[in-house]
Protein backbone atom coordinates (compact mmCIF):
# COMPACT_ATOMS: atom_id res chain seq x y z
CA UNK A 1 0.00 0.00 0.00
CA UNK A 2 0.98 3.46 -0.58
CA UNK A 3 -0.44 6.37 0.73
CA UNK A 4 -0.38 10.59 0.42
CA UNK A 5 -1.85 13.05 3.05
CA UNK A 6 -2.58 16.30 1.31
CA UNK A 7 -4.77 19.11 4.25
CA UNK A 8 -5.71 16.36 6.45
CA UNK A 9 -7.01 14.00 3.60
CA UNK A 10 -5.11 10.84 3.08
CA UNK A 11 -5.43 8.79 0.28
CA UNK A 12 -4.21 5.33 -0.01
CA UNK A 13 -3.98 2.88 -3.01
CA UNK A 14 -3.50 -1.19 -3.53
CA UNK A 15 -2.91 -2.52 -6.79
CA UNK A 16 -4.00 -5.98 -8.40
CA UNK A 17 -2.85 -7.44 -11.74
CA UNK A 18 -6.00 -9.44 -13.42
CA UNK A 19 -4.64 -12.28 -15.58
CA UNK A 20 -8.27 -13.60 -16.14
CA UNK A 21 -8.54 -9.96 -17.86
CA UNK A 22 -5.33 -10.03 -19.39
CA UNK A 23 -3.92 -10.99 -22.34
CA UNK A 24 -0.13 -10.92 -22.34
CA UNK A 25 0.37 -12.09 -26.35
CA UNK A 26 -1.66 -8.88 -27.47
CA UNK A 27 -0.02 -6.52 -25.47
CA UNK A 28 -2.95 -6.27 -23.48
CA UNK A 29 -3.07 -6.28 -19.19
CA UNK A 30 -5.43 -5.50 -16.79
CA UNK A 31 -4.92 -3.76 -13.39
CA UNK A 32 -7.54 -2.86 -10.64
CA UNK A 33 -6.64 -0.35 -7.98
CA UNK A 34 -8.49 0.22 -4.27
CA UNK A 35 -8.24 3.18 -3.09
CA UNK A 36 -9.45 4.77 0.38
CA UNK A 37 -9.77 8.51 1.05
CA UNK A 38 -10.07 9.24 4.54
CA UNK A 39 -11.13 12.58 5.91
CA UNK A 40 -8.31 13.51 8.79
CA UNK A 41 -8.99 17.48 8.72
CA UNK A 42 -11.64 19.32 10.67
CA UNK A 43 -13.96 20.20 7.45
CA UNK A 44 -16.76 18.14 5.77
CA UNK A 45 -15.49 17.87 2.02
CA UNK A 46 -16.84 16.52 -1.36
CA UNK A 47 -14.76 15.11 -4.16
CA UNK A 48 -15.85 17.01 -7.51
CA UNK A 49 -13.50 15.64 -9.95
CA UNK A 50 -10.50 13.34 -11.04
CA UNK A 51 -7.42 13.72 -12.68
CA UNK A 52 -5.09 10.75 -13.71
CA UNK A 53 -1.69 10.67 -15.54
CA UNK A 54 -0.95 6.56 -16.68
CA UNK A 55 2.45 5.46 -17.99
CA UNK A 56 3.39 2.47 -19.74
CA UNK A 57 7.13 1.03 -19.94
CA UNK A 58 7.10 2.14 -23.83
CA UNK A 59 7.26 5.53 -22.54
CA UNK A 60 3.38 6.78 -23.51
CA UNK A 61 1.58 8.48 -21.40
CA UNK A 62 -2.20 9.26 -21.37
CA UNK A 63 -4.40 11.75 -19.00
CA UNK A 64 -7.98 10.89 -17.62
CA UNK A 65 -9.86 13.31 -15.95
CA UNK A 66 -13.93 13.76 -15.24
CA UNK A 67 -16.45 14.37 -12.72
CA UNK A 68 -16.07 12.23 -9.29
CA UNK A 69 -14.94 9.03 -9.11
CA UNK A 70 -17.03 5.63 -10.58
CA UNK A 71 -20.00 7.57 -11.07
CA UNK A 72 -19.99 9.14 -7.72
CA UNK A 73 -19.29 12.54 -5.80
CA UNK A 74 -18.88 11.37 -1.86
CA UNK A 75 -19.12 13.49 0.61
CA UNK A 76 -17.02 12.72 3.82
CA UNK A 77 -17.82 14.19 7.18
CA UNK A 78 -14.15 14.60 9.36
CA UNK A 79 -13.13 10.87 9.93
CA UNK A 80 -15.21 9.17 7.12
CA UNK A 81 -13.56 7.29 4.55
CA UNK A 82 -14.70 6.49 1.02
CA UNK A 83 -13.88 3.37 -0.70
CA UNK A 84 -13.72 2.38 -4.36
CA UNK A 85 -12.41 -0.17 -6.92
CA UNK A 86 -11.16 1.12 -10.65
CA UNK A 87 -9.13 -0.35 -13.13
CA UNK A 88 -6.31 0.72 -16.12
CA UNK A 89 -5.43 -1.46 -19.33
CA UNK A 90 -1.38 -1.07 -19.70
CA UNK A 91 0.05 -2.04 -23.22
CA UNK A 92 2.98 -3.10 -20.80
CA UNK A 93 3.44 -5.91 -18.22
CA UNK A 94 4.73 -2.43 -15.95
CA UNK A 95 3.05 1.21 -15.69
CA UNK A 96 2.24 3.44 -13.14
CA UNK A 97 -0.11 6.23 -12.44
CA UNK A 98 -0.65 9.60 -9.98
CA UNK A 99 -2.77 12.46 -9.74
CA UNK A 100 -5.34 14.63 -8.04
CA UNK A 101 -8.61 15.18 -6.67
CA UNK A 102 -10.32 18.25 -6.77
CA UNK A 103 -11.95 18.57 -3.46
CA UNK A 104 -14.24 21.40 -2.23
CA UNK A 105 -15.05 22.43 1.80
CA UNK A 106 -18.63 22.42 2.31
CA UNK A 107 -18.70 25.24 4.48
CA UNK A 108 -16.88 27.77 2.69
CA UNK A 109 -17.08 26.18 -1.19
CA UNK A 110 -13.31 26.37 -0.95
CA UNK A 111 -11.44 24.03 -3.46
CA UNK A 112 -8.10 21.86 -3.33
CA UNK A 113 -6.24 19.47 -4.65
CA UNK A 114 -5.40 16.29 -2.96
CA UNK A 115 -2.54 14.09 -4.15
CA UNK A 116 -2.93 10.66 -5.38
CA UNK A 117 0.17 9.20 -4.66
CA UNK A 118 2.31 7.82 -7.87
CA UNK A 119 1.95 3.82 -7.63
CA UNK A 120 3.56 1.17 -9.64
CA UNK A 121 1.42 -1.93 -11.56
CA UNK A 122 3.54 -4.76 -12.27
CA UNK A 123 2.62 -7.94 -13.43
CA UNK A 124 3.79 -10.34 -10.91
CA UNK A 125 5.87 -12.53 -13.12
CA UNK A 126 7.99 -9.36 -13.75
CA UNK A 127 9.33 -9.41 -9.73
CA UNK A 128 11.19 -12.31 -10.24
Amino acid sequence: MISAVTDGVKVSVVTEYQPEYSSPSQAHFVFTYRITIENNSNATIQLLRRHWVIYDAHGSAREGEGAGVVGQQPILEPGETHEYVSGCNLRSSLGKMGGTYLMERVVDGKQFRVTIPEFTMVVPYRLN
